[in-house]
């Protein structure tokens, strides 16, 4: 049917980028998509690239968690959450999915998209042999007791945030590999000033991103359940 997807309709496209993606080029090209998917006239997408350093702020951040405000620029960012930082080292996943389509499970359930979010970041920390964990109350991923049994620290390794148009989602996870950790001072990490912020490197594992974008790719389906093609880093949406 005209201005109609066709049999791809039923695949998520993947996209990679190569070089850091300015964030507010990153929010145009998903509110676009958004767009187009709602429209369908385009796949769902799931888009994995790193973006130069920076702080976003989402709907619920408080200005006194802005520690350094002068240190990157400041963006709102208008999913949910509160402040985080987002830069090199760091796999940013942009998720765009129609919570309409009725396959593998899904429906207009914000909660269920979140909690599939993190089962993505669980079963991806899983395949370097790191146990992330949920915490209520606590959105994102959280690496516990690393030192031994008797540590109590508990340090977030992925930051989920995300926002839904027409029932359309976007934003997504930043998963950390090997960012500057520092860079996260500047601010209070969604708002969570007694526990800390860590990555795989600091863990002790040196995991390429490459190696990272194939234990997305081969977990996703295990939690989303989709169909999914390919796209060449550098093509446009």
């Amino acid at each position: 049917m005209d201005g109609e997807m066709g049999t791809e309709a039923a695949a998520i496209e993947w996209r990679h980028s190569d070089v850091p993606v300015p964030y507010e080029t990153a929010i145009a090209e998903m509110e676009a998509r958004v767009a187009a998917i709602r429209a369908r006239t385009a796949p769902e997408l799931v888009w994995l690239l790193e973006h130069p350093p920076l702080y976003t702020a989402g709907t619920s951040a408080q200005p006194e968690e802005l520690l350094d405000p002068a240190r990157f620029p400041v963006y709102r960012a208008g999913r949910g959450g509160r402040h985080t930082y987002h830069g090199p080292g760091q796999r940013i996943a942009y998720v765009m999915l129609d919570l309409n389509a009725d396959r593998a499970g899904r429906g207009r359930d914000v909660r269920c998209h979140v909690w599939r979010l993190e089962e993505w970041m669980i079963r991806t920390l899983a395949r370097f042999d790191v146990r992330g964990e949920r915490r209520d109350g606590r959105v994102g991923i959280w690496v516990a007791g690393r030192n031994g049994p008797g540590d109590q620290r508990e340090d977030k390794i992925a930051a989920i945030g995300v926002r839904v148009r027409h029932w359309v989602s976007y934003h997504g996870v930043a998963l950390n590999i090997d960012p500057d950790l520092d860079h996260f001072r500047g601010i209070v990490p969604c708002g969570v000033s007694e526990h800390g912020v860590t990555s795989l490197a600091r863990l002790g594992i040196a995991a390429s991103m490459a190696e990272v974008d194939s234990a997305l790719r081969a977990t996703f389906d295990e939690v989303f359940g989709a169909v999914t093609l390919s796209r060449t880093a550098g093509e446009q949406l």
